[in-house]
């Protein structure tokens, strides 16, 4: 099995909601440390480049449509590279790194580029379509955090709570429970013993 290397690494700053990234697209923002991986490798042969993988979440505004095949467009590397846009929530970007990983030990692929984008400030609010035809009502959904259109038999089997959501859930079941309380306040198990 061949190994993995990560030969250089680099990324934007983390923004804030409405912060001084919130102007920025997501494609482009995308496109900002692919572009200074290519500046700061410069006798790396971008047509050497066999895929580019990011994790992206929300994917329902300017990051839909495949937002790593868009970033590498907008970076400077060739329409010949692909992109794949991963989406495992929160945990989407690292899982880009895991899947170049895997192809590269595996040996399907030897350079890759991966890593993730997001931007809340930038998400979209969206309108659903119709259940029916001719339906004269529709909902807006805004896309920031947590789930949309949601389907009311995954809400009956297992709920719906975003994680910022999750605490006030916890809260409200277990409100008598002390200690379930002190294992979320302090991160340590000191509950009741049978």
């Amino acid at each position: 099995m061949n190994e993995a290397f990560i030969c250089d690494a680099v990324r934007t700053p983390i923004g804030r909601y409405g912060g001084a990234l919130s102007s920025i697209r997501t494609d482009d923002l995308a496109s900002i440390p692919i572009r200074s991986l290519l500046e700061r490798n410069p006798g790396m042969n971008p047509t050497s480049i066999e895929d580019v993988i990011l994790g992206c979440a929300n994917q329902a505004g300017e990051d839909n449509r495949n937002v790593a095949r868009m970033a590498l467009l907008l970076s400077g590397i060739p329409e010949t590279v692909p992109g794949a846009t991963l989406n495992r929530l929160c945990g989407s970007g690292m899982d880009a790194v895991s899947c170049a990983s895997r192809a590269i030990k595996s040996g399907e692929q030897s350079l890759l580029i991966a890593g993730g984008v997001e931007s809340m400030s930038r998400a979209p609010f969206v309108i659903g379509k119709a259940t029916s035809a001719f339906s004269r009502q529709n909902s807006m959904e805004d896309t920031t955090i947590g789930w949309r259109f949601i389907n009311p038999k995954m809400e009956e089997l297992f709920g719906t709570d975003s994680m910022p959501e999750t605490n006030g859930v916890r809260k409200a079941r277990h409100r008598n429970d002390s200690s379930i309380h002190s294992t979320q306040e302090t991160g340590t198990f000191t509950g009741r013993t049978r």
